[in-house]
């Protein structure tokens, strides 16, 4: 599995590739949930490798480390996943 940073910078920079309509899912803690939140509402801050800021219905900005990503869809097919293995031990 590559690294979620890899695939983000692919998307970003691979014309080709980032064609289609891609959904990040994060592991929420308080809610022991996945949410899934579409690519282009995640504000990436350049230079931050270690969070992305996601905004809430609410109005409530979230910074979301990169750990907790567990899954990326492109066009509602899954092309990334993140053991749950990996779940425990990155979130204890």
């Amino acid at each position: 599995m590559i690294p979620i940073q890899e695939l983000l910078n692919r998307i970003r920079w691979d014309d080709s590739f980032a064609k289609g309509d891609f959904v990040i899912g994060y592991y929420d803690r308080v809610d022991e949930i996945v949410i899934q939140v579409p690519l282009h509402q995640i504000h990436f801050t350049p230079g931050d490798h270690f969070f992305f800021q996601v905004t809430d219905r609410d109005g409530r900005i979230h910074e979301i480390p990169f750990h907790r990503v567990r899954e990326v869809y492109k066009n509602k097919e899954l092309i990334w996943h993140r053991d749950l293995k990996d779940q425990t031990d990155n979130d204890t």
